[in-house]
């Protein structure tokens, strides 16, 4: 019951939304109580918000990977307009000195969205087992 009160507030408080979507909070529910979930929902459905919930909930750092860089992008100005700050996008496409700005703070991020091809360098791989 205190996990479902804790939920909800997040819900409220950090995302400012009032319910939850169909789906969501049950798996959300899963992936709080550390089972693997897979969850196929339609465009638009609020799947983001199933894995940035939990983050924001959870100890350590949340790693999303999508192949969709401006998706990516986007989450995480949204994230940060409603004052989840510790969120951050690691792409192919950032200059290197906005990178390395990136992986030297790695610590500091509660939710990091990485393209495929960032999981490729063993150097990057290092870091995120460090964290």
């Amino acid at each position: 019951m205190l996990i479902q009160y804790k939920l909800k507030e997040q819900l409220r408080d950090q995302f400012h939304i009032s319910s939850f979507r169909p789906g969501q909070e049950e798996i959300i529910n899963d992936v709080m109580a550390g089972h693997d979930v897979l969850a196929i929902l339609p465009t638009g459905s609020g799947k983001s918000l199933c894995y940035q919930l939990p983050a924001s909930l959870f100890k350590g750092v949340t790693l999303v990977v999508s192949p969709l860089i401006s998706l990516m992008e986007d989450q995480v100005k949204q994230l940060k307009a409603i004052g989840f700050k510790k969120a951050v996008a690691l792409n192919s496409f950032m200059n290197p000195r906005e990178k390395r700005h990136v992986l030297q703070q790695l610590e500091q991020y509660k939710l990091i969205y990485l393209s495929p091809e960032i999981l490729q360098h063993s150097d990057i791989i290092r870091r995120f087992k460090r964290i």
